[in-house]
């Protein structure tokens, strides 16, 4: 990969305007009684068209063989190689909901959960309780005392939030609570490190205190907990690359991302696929480049609902006319990682990348899916060598050396 500060050194001023379209979790695996993915069963002729008019490939959004969590996944795609580049989850959903981080703490990302008489999961997700019911979890668990610390917990959507332990010699280095999977108890924080003993012990703590405050509660009895971590130093992309870049994103932690590499957050007047494309139209004057992120893509595919999926990458495709109509310089639609709803998780696979600009040699596609993004122009590259191939289509770098 490329130095960043050697892409700052050849960025160029431009008026030039991009949006960067991300399917969360858009990649799949064929179905046994047809042999499609998602992309393949969806009806998408907009897509498809404008496949035939750009430059496809595969982006693997870590490394070949590596399942990425969406924070390393979403530094892929906006260039920041996540092997070097290491946020935690907690830091993003604490951002994503404009908390402001101190030098002392410590953030982790929460699931409600539930779980059965004996403790073991039974719904990792408590099946995604409303926001409202959160909120109220939310105030019972920020009265739990622990020694020396001060807890902030706030409600992010559905069945997440975020805890931020204030104290003294709270360090990184912690291992998550969560099992990934029903039948098994949530696991105790181990200390990966030396230095975070004493983080280890706070989170434990609080995680017993958690299960005694929410013991009443149905179906959100208990509490997950991941992404230890404080507050990073990154370089911003809008200082990288000289822009003046938007998030539009319905959940938290997304903004929150966007936010840390220098985006702001753009409202939206709801929750569907309509109100963000909504947005962008109505913002589109104001900035170079645009993140728009469509979430449910991921959360059907890890709910194992391949139709449900399918049917939002079909919202999006009857929306892409909105996009078109506004005649970005670039358009770029891929997603951070692929999650095939078979699966029902997050995996390996690599993630389809359709590029568009008046630069591009098109590849003439017949569509865009995982099949055809094999054999694309763009090959097989990692997520986070996409970004310089946007700014040179945008015309926003030069001529590197003499």
């Amino acid at each position: 990969m490329i130095p960043l500060e050697d892409l700052k050194a050849l960025a160029r001023p431009a008026k030039t305007k991009i949006v960067l379209l991300v399917m969360d979790g858009v990649g799949g695996l064929p179905r046994p009684f047809d042999g499609k993915t998602e992309l393949e069963a969806a009806a998408t002729p907009n897509l498809d068209a404008l496949a035939a008019r750009s430059s496809l490939g595969l982006a693997d959004p870590v490394a070949p063989g590596i399942t990425p969590g969406s924070g390393p996944g979403h530094l892929g795609v906006f260039g920041y190689d996540p092997l070097q580049y290491r946020i935690g989850r907690g830091v993003l959903e604490a951002v994503g909901i404009d908390i402001a981080m101190t030098d002392q703490d410590l953030a982790a990302r929460g699931n409600f959960c539930a779980v059965d008489g004996e403790g073991l999961i039974t719904d990792r997700r408590a099946g995604r309780i409303p926001t409202e019911i959160c909120a109220r979890l939310c105030t019972l668990l920020e009265k739990i005392r622990i020694p020396g610390i001060e807890l902030i917990v706030k409600p992010v959507r559905e069945h997440r939030f975020v805890v931020l332990f204030r104290g003294a010699g709270l360090e990184e280095g912690l291992s998550e609570t969560d099992p990934q999977e029903v039948g098994k108890p949530p696991l105790p924080v181990r200390a990966e490190l030396t230095h975070a003993e004493r983080a280890a012990e706070v989170a434990n703590q609080f995680a017993a205190e958690a299960r005694k405050a929410l013991a009443a509660e149905h179906p959100a009895n208990m509490v997950l907990l991941r992404g230890f971590s404080r507050y990073p130093k990154i370089s911003k992309l809008t200082d990288l690359y000289g822009l003046r870049a938007g998030v539009i994103a319905i959940y938290p932690m997304y903004r929150g991302l966007a936010r840390l590499v220098g985006m702001e957050p753009i409202k939206a007047g709801g929750d569907t696929v309509a109100d963000e494309f909504a947005a962008l139209e109505k913002h589109f004057a104001g900035y170079d480049f645009f993140f728009m992120h469509i979430k449910k893509t991921d959360s059907y595919g890890e709910d194992g609902s391949f139709e449900k999926k399918v049917h939002v990458v079909e919202e999006v495709d009857r929306e892409l006319p909105r996009l078109l109509a506004l005649k970005p310089d670039v358009i770029v639609v891929t997603g951070d990682h692929s999650t095939p709803a078979l699966f029902k998780a997050h995996s390996w696979h690599p993630v389809p990348v359709l590029l568009w600009s008046k630069w591009v040699r098109p590849d003439g596609a017949q569509g865009f899916c995982e099949r055809t993004c094999r054999f694309g122009s763009l090959g097989r590259l990692r997520a986070a060598e996409l970004m310089p191939i946007i700014m040179s289509n945008a015309e926003r770098l030069t001529k590197f050396g003499a």
